[in-house]
């Protein structure tokens, strides 16, 4: 091939890294054409500067169905990249996947031994077995890897590194079953990794190098690790989903079963001390240490997003009757400290694209501190801080609220505001007046430039319907004449010079103050397929990520109502929306992360959840088919992959 052939391609590999993304800034072409084995002999070249990146496009795969049985049973990527560039060259590459590993493998541990991916821990160090199926006892190992973090660090001290290393944090959030087959779900602690992984500077490709389980004891183990971002400062902020209700603890069988795994007794482990925010600090070594801030809401935390004043923090709330929630820290990158609001939505809210969106305002639920609320959770029994009936009480005092799609009458308990804000963050928002009416709230992410968040909505059911018994109410300001359990995506536009509903100031350039509908998806009667939402349509939306360099917003799903979950990307300025990767069916999309430049590349990384995960009502179509090549491709179901998508560069020479 031509040495212009030749740069043309290297410079549009360099955009989904494994291959690899795109190189940000400009360079000679002298240079590239040496980096390729190129002449520098022309005078002329070396100073003209090389074409610069313009704008991508992706282009969109059909959806898998059974004429093709394997594909709907793995990976599946179909999808294309166009690279347009300042010159007005184009160049088309399709996508691929690449996996760092399936759970289950043993991997590197960077000390010449290996290690368990995806393993469970105890608050000892001590490997949790799964002694299910006499004879076959081994360590219980995830099948649902989640929230993940790509980031680098100045001075890497890893060994063993060719390229440039480079980190990733993936998260674990549940195993869905033990060996004998019996429900895990939310009953072991959730593992966190740091992965050292080789960065080819040729080829952008990542491989990995060396795996470390971090230690959780200092924060009292992890609870249903969800989904995940990268701070601005390079740490990773994970979540602690569907946080376990102290109040009626004692009947809680699945936090018993937590406690025992986690600390060898059903009573040892403190319901306070779980639904809130840990930030792992991944070490130049590979190593990583967590702690948890207190201070952020003890909420269904999912997928929260920094904006780029390093102060605020948007935060979904992954539960019914949840509600949008907001953070502002008292000194930049340092979320230990700051005050808390939870939105009360305007008139007007709708879920119809066309509509103009209903304004947002703000209650301050409080200022604390993480170290004060972490004594608070220590001291404080439940009814310390309030009083909650499921029942009516008849007593003036206690004010009905809901909570999980029932009825509760609570009453704070005197002087009790502060712990109740942050310990009992449902139940006292809603009593504040905040609208407790979404239902699972996912991912949270930002466009910077358009100054817009965007927050994932799995379903709009139950409390977001009118007159619907499980949990409707009034005073949240969203009142749906009919559900949609496809889900959809909402906008919230922000700016500063906000002051809270009792007339304090905010102090951020950063507060939503409008929301409306984005994206939605659609129910349908179930296909020939067995799908129940439009296959070409979103489908119960998870994870979010927004590329700023790609104009470009990335959707993982966690249908209920798709045969296989995809991953979307969808561009803001063209609205066009592409699917890129299909999962093996049963499975959710999950650890979706975005990273525009990372020494030069740019990474999705993508990972999915407990594939083969089979609904009579959804996969009564597929599963006699679909069963075994999931079971032959993922450990009998036992495992999952974390890994990423790269550009495919079969027969293209790099250098």
């Amino acid at each position: 091939m031509s040495n212009q052939i030749h740069l043309g391609r290297r410079q549009a590999l360099k955009f989904l890294a494994g291959a690899p993304l795109l190189p940000l800034g400009s360079v000679s072409v002298a240079s590239m054409l040496t980096a390729c084995g190129g002449s520098t002999n022309t005078a002329e070249l070396v100073t003209k500067p090389a074409p610069s990146f313009v704008s991508a496009v992706f282009g969109g795969m059909p959806a898998p169905t059974l004429a093709n049985p394997a594909a709907m049973a793995t990976t599946t990527v179909g999808s294309t990249l166009k690279v347009i560039m300042s010159d007005k060259s184009e160049k088309d590459y399709k996508l691929a996947y690449q996996t760092f590993f399936i759970t289950g493998d043993m991997v590197d541990d960077g000390k010449g031994g290996k290690i368990l991916a995806g393993g469970y821990y105890d608050i000892n160090n001590k490997p949790i077995l799964d002694s299910s199926v006499a004879g076959k006892e081994r360590q219980f190992f995830s099948d649902s890897p989640d929230g993940t973090s790509l980031l680098s660090l100045p001075n890497p001290s890893v060994s063993g590194i060719k390229g440039k290393a480079v980190f990733a944090v993936v998260q674990f959030e549940y195993t869905t079953r033990d060996q004998a087959l019996a429900d895990r779900y939310g009953q072991l602690p959730s593992p966190i990794a740091v992965l050292t992984l080789d960065q080819d500077q040729t080829t952008g490709k990542l491989s990995l190098v060396k795996y470390h389980n971090v230690d959780t004891s200092k924060a009292h183990g992890l609870w249903i690790t969800c989904g995940s971002s990268l701070s601005p400062w390079s740490t990773h902020l994970s979540s602690e989903e569907y946080e376990p209700d102290a109040q009626f603890i004692d009947s809680d069988a699945q936090f018993k079963a937590f406690s025992k795994n986690t600390f060898g007794s059903e009573t040892a482990a403190n319901p306070y001390h779980y639904g809130h925010l840990p930030e792992v600090t991944v070490n130049p070594d590979g190593t990583g240490t967590i702690k948890k801030h207190y201070c952020l809401g003890r909420i269904s935390h999912e997928l929260v997003q920094v904006m780029p004043d390093n102060r605020t923090v948007l935060m979904g709330d992954d539960a019914t009757n949840s509600g949008l929630f907001m953070f502002v820290a008292d000194v930049e990158k340092d979320l230990s400290a700051g005050t808390l609001y939870v939105a009360k939505i305007g008139a007007g809210f709708s879920i119809d694209p066309a509509a103009a969106g209903a304004k947002l305002s703000w209650i301050n639920l409080g200022h604390a501190t993480s170290a004060e609320i972490e004594t608070l959770a220590n001291t404080l029994k439940p009814s310390d801080i309030m009083s909650v009936s499921k029942t009516d009480p008849a007593d003036p005092s206690y004010t009905k609220i809901w909570f999980g799609g029932k009825a509760n009458w609570v009453k704070v308990k005197p002087g009790m505001e502060k712990a109740a804000a942050f310990l009992e963050t449902h139940r006292y928002a809603y009593l504040a007046g905040g609208s407790m009416g979404f239902t699972k709230m996912e991912g949270t992410t930002v466009n910077i430039k358009d100054k817009i968040a965007y927050s994932a909505l799995q379903n709009m059911v139950d409390s977001m319907v009118k007159d619907n018994a499980k949990g409707w109410n009034a005073q949240s300001g969203i009142a749906l004449e009919k559900p949609l359990v496809a889900g959809g995506i909402m906008a919230h536009t922000m700016s500063g010079g906000q002051s809270d509903t009792a007339g304090v100031a905010i102090k951020s350039e950063w507060v939503p103050n409008l929301t409306k509908a984005l994206l939605v998806g659609e129910d349908i009667a179930a296909d020939t397929l067995g799908n129940l939402a439009n296959p070409d349509k979103i489908g119960n939306p998870d994870n979010l990520k927004f590329s700023e360099k790609l104009r470009t917003l990335f959707i993982g799903e966690d249908s209920g109502y798709h045969v296989n979950n995809f991953l979307w990307a969808y561009n803001v300025d063209t609205k066009v929306l592409s699917r890129l990767m299909s999962m093996p069916s049963g499975g959710e999309a999950t650890g979706l992360h975005v990273v525009d430049d990372l020494n030069g590349w740019t990474y999705i990384t993508s990972n999915f959840q407990h594939p083969g995960d089979w609904s009579a009502s959804l996969h009564g179509k597929v599963q006699a088919t679909l069963d075994p090549l999931v079971r032959a491709n993922y450990k009998d179901r036992f495992g999952a992959a974390v890994g990423y998508l790269t550009a495919d560069v079969s027969g293209v020479k790099l250098g």
